[in-house]
């Protein structure tokens, strides 16, 4: 997995790109999101528009960087969810949790 980060009025915009499953991406997300906050970052959109295969796992990981977010006062919000991930999160129930956007520029003014 790649992950490119941004800065767009404080808010920190993190791109995934390729998988997040075991082994293959779900420990970089888990220290991408901690970096992020122990640098003082407590408004992230994960843009997920690149990533191409998510576990459960990866799934584990998603919930738990909302969770580090969330206990360190910040927020955590999706962007773009591809079609399988997006009908795994309504599956699991999952989509109630996370705040979900389409368009960055509405996301971003979400915060």
């Amino acid at each position: 997995m790649k992950a490119t980060t941004r800065d767009v009025n404080g808010i920190e915009i993190i791109k995934l790109d390729g998988k997040i499953t075991i082994g293959a991406g779900d420990q970089q997300l888990r220290d991408v999101i901690a970096n992020a906050v122990a640098n003082g970052k407590n408004k992230i959109l994960l843009d997920l528009s690149g990533v191409t295969t998510i576990d459960s796992s990866g799934i584990g990981e998603l919930v738990g960087s909302y969770t580090t977010a969330t206990n360190r006062g910040g927020k955590l919000k999706l962007l773009h969810l591809p079609a399988k991930l997006n009908e795994l999160l309504h599956v699991t129930q999952l989509i109630t949790v996370f705040e979900v956007y389409e368009n960055e520029d509405e996301a971003v003014k979400s915060f």
